[in-house]
């Protein structure tokens, strides 16, 4: 272990066998018998503290939400040949598909689930402040080693899920994963139900009008409610633990900043030693965090939701749809889904700045307890940036799309419905066919809009037996788009 750059300038090098068991702390920062330099050096420690936990977040998310990339197409293609992929995305953790050994059954879903959780624990934990002497950060080798053994372990699960399963579609596109299913003969296209959304799947197919609005997600989606109340659970229980942790507190007065003050509001001891001390801190740490984790990995299902009816409400607009999409893409092209990116990482830095560790260390070795820091004011900041958060997806799941287009929430179904042209690079909806009830679909170029006074259901020209050569060429042009040859 080296020196960081803020270390003083006469303080040799040292480098110290390393023990998963163990801390590596830093040397001290600068000379404790002058003040000035000791704030200095707290303020350098804290700096560096701050700056490497976030960092460290960040990378934590991207492993994560790669790893969990590929698990979510292993389930979705799992779901798929069971018969029960009803939408293009579903709560990947919290679904599970059928078989004990199934690597997205239940079992492994909830291993994934403790791994998820563990990761951003150990990662809060790499590093520690050190005041035995001096204030000064060290660096411990045994969360180092957990989050590592976690993220290689769900790497290990997604690879399984794909190596038991054939893959439907490699692409996040609710089109493409329409399409694979009704080639492969696992959906069937309903005809007269070109004016149905998701919604209305319950309903027989009848001559209706159009409508000026359209559902939300909360009332089209089941488990996007689940999701909203699984939030504002969490933001419920970070205000009680801001109220707690203020009631605690021995300083009648808080000093509100976003950085971490140095007053501590509450400060407790984690008895034992070695391995077991350690067990205990990441249980407590796993407990507090868990809560939180779970709610963020839930919120990818109101964003994909969204992410796929904005995809389909492009078919009415002037550039029109582009159905077959890169998996990064969807990623950056969308805001909710750019948003959630960023927003996700930002939050678990946040907690991590509403509680630390405290390691006194000795050259290299842990000296007495490891003490665990609240922090009230930022406790208090990550409870209104949750409930920033909460709001903001809140508004998400019940905003109404405007316009006569059905609204289908990736639901496979629907959209199975809504398409009858062949696919192609772009393509848009609209008044298809006049009559005593008229006829919506899809095409290859510009429709006319509906009209709203007219009755809409399926025309006798879209039989059963014309709907089947449409989707073998749809199916055609997306193996020729996704992989650039036949």
């Amino acid at each position: 272990m080296f020196s960081i750059p803020f270390m003083s300038a006469s303080s040799p090098p040292m480098v110290e066998n390393w023990h998963p068991l163990r801390l590596l702390p830093y040397e001290p920062l600068l000379n404790p018998s002058d003040d000035s330099n000791t704030e200095s050096a707290a303020a350098a420690a804290t700096d560096f503290h701050d700056r490497s936990s976030i960092s460290r977040t960040y990378a934590t998310t991207l492993c994560t939400e790669s790893t969990g990339f590929v698990h979510s197409i292993s389930l979705r293609s799992a779901l798929a040949s069971e018969g029960r992929l009803r939408f293009n995305t579903n709560l990947r953790i919290l679904t599970a598909a059928r078989g004990r050994r199934n690597p997205n059954g239940a079992l492994l879903n909830g291993v994934m689930a403790l791994l998820l959780i563990l990761s951003y624990s150990a990662s809060s934990l790499v590093v520690s402040f050190n005041f035995s002497n001096t204030v000064s950060v060290a660096i411990a080798g045994l969360p180092l080693l957990v989050l590592g053994v976690a993220l290689l372990l769900q790497v290990v699960i997604a690879f399984r899920g794909i190596r038991g399963v054939e893959v439907l579609t490699w692409s996040s596109s609710s089109f493409d994963v329409t399409v694979a299913l009704v080639h492969d003969k696992k959906l069937t296209r309903f005809n007269s139900r070109c004016m149905c959304c998701v919604s209305d799947q319950g309903i027989d197919a009848c001559p209706v009008k159009p409508s000026k609005t359209q559902p939300s997600a909360w009332r089209a989606h089941t488990s996007i409610r689940k999701v909203v109340i699984s939030l504002w659970g969490v933001v419920v229980a970070c205000v009680g633990w801001a109220v707690l942790v203020s009631c605690v507190n021995y300083s009648s007065q808080i000093t509100w900043s976003f950085s971490r003050p140095q007053e501590v509001a509450i400060l407790y001891g984690i008895p034992g030693a070695d391995l077991l001390v350690w067990t205990l801190l990441f249980i407590n740490i796993a407990v507090i965090q868990g809560p939180l984790t779970m709610a963020l990995h839930c919120s990818e299902l109101i964003a994909n939701v969204i992410r796929d009816e904005s995809q389909w409400r492009c078919a009415t607009k002037k550039k029109g749809l582009r159905p077959t999409m890169n998996p990064l893409k969807s990623i950056f092209a969308y805001p909710i889904c750019l948003i959630l990116f960023a927003v996700k990482p930002f939050l678990h830095w946040m907690f991590g700045l509403s509680i630390t560790v405290n390691a006194e260390a000795v050259e290299g070795t842990l000296h007495g307890r490891l003490q665990v820091l609240m922090f009230e004011a930022q406790i208090w900041n990550l409870c209104i940036a949750l409930f920033i958060f909460a709001c903001f997806f809140t508004l998400i799941a019940l905003r109404r799309p405007r316009g006569p287009q059905p609204a289908a929430y990736g639901h496979l179904q629907t959209l199975a419905n809504l398409v009858d042209s062949p696919l192609s690079h772009v393509m848009w909806w609209g008044h298809k066919a006049d009559g005593p009830v008229c006829h919506a679909g899809t095409s290859n170029h510009e429709l006319q809009e509906v009209k709203m006074d007219c009755d809409y259901a399926g025309s006798s020209v879209w039989s059963a037996a014309s709907i089947s050569p449409i989707f073998e060429v749809i199916h055609l042009s997306l193996s020729t788009d996704l992989y650039g040859k036949i």
